[in-house]
C-alpha cells in the first residue's frame, strides 16, 4: 500500500530526503499549483520514490533567509540512489513529466540528504510552559 509508487521498497533499502525549492512563475501561481499536484504524481512513479508531501511558506512574521514560496519534500527508499536519480532524469520533460511553463525554472534549488541520526520525537510531559 504505497499510494501510488511505482514498486515498495526492498528490504534494507536505504532513505533519504529529496528536497526540492522552486517558486512559480508571478502571477501564474494557481496554474503552478494545479500542475505540481501532477508532477509530485508523476515523480511517484519512479521505482525508490515513495512519497512526497508538498508545502508553501507560512505567513509568518518571522524572518526568512530563503526566497522559494515551495518545497516538497521526497522520500526516497533505494539500495541504489544514483540509479533512482537517473531513471528520474530520465523522465524530466518527457510526456510521462512534463515540466510546465509556470514554474520558475531560474529559481529551483533541490538537494538529496541521508540520516545520520534517528528521529527524535517530543515528549509532551517534558514541555516547557511559558510564563
Amino acid at each position: 500500500m504505497n499510494s501510488g509508487a511505482a514498486e515498495e521498497p526492498t528490504v534494507g533499502a536505504r532513505k533519504y530526503l529529496f528536497v526540492v525549492l522552486t517558486n512559480p512563475v508571478k502571477g501564474r501561481e494557481a496554474e503552478f499549483n494545479d500542475w505540481y499536484e501532477t508532477h509530485v504524481r508523476d515523480t511517484l512513479k519512479v521505482p525508490g520514490i515513495v512519497a512526497a508531501q508538498r508545502f508553501w511558506v507560512a505567513e509568518t512574521n518571522a524572518p526568512r533567509s530563503l526566497d522559494h514560496q515551495s518545497l516538497v519534500l521526497y522520500e526516497i527508499e533505494t539500495d541504489d540512489l544514483d540509479d533512482c536519480l537517473q531513471r528520474l532524469r530520465g523522465l524530466v520533460d518527457t510526456p510521462a513529466m512534463i515540466l510546465s511553463d509556470a514554474l520558475d525554472r531560474s529559481s529551483t534549488g533541490r538537494a538529496y540528504f541521508e540520516p545520520i541520526g534517528e528521529r527524535v520525537v517530543a515528549d509532551p510531559t517534558e514541555s516547557i510552559a511559558h510564563a
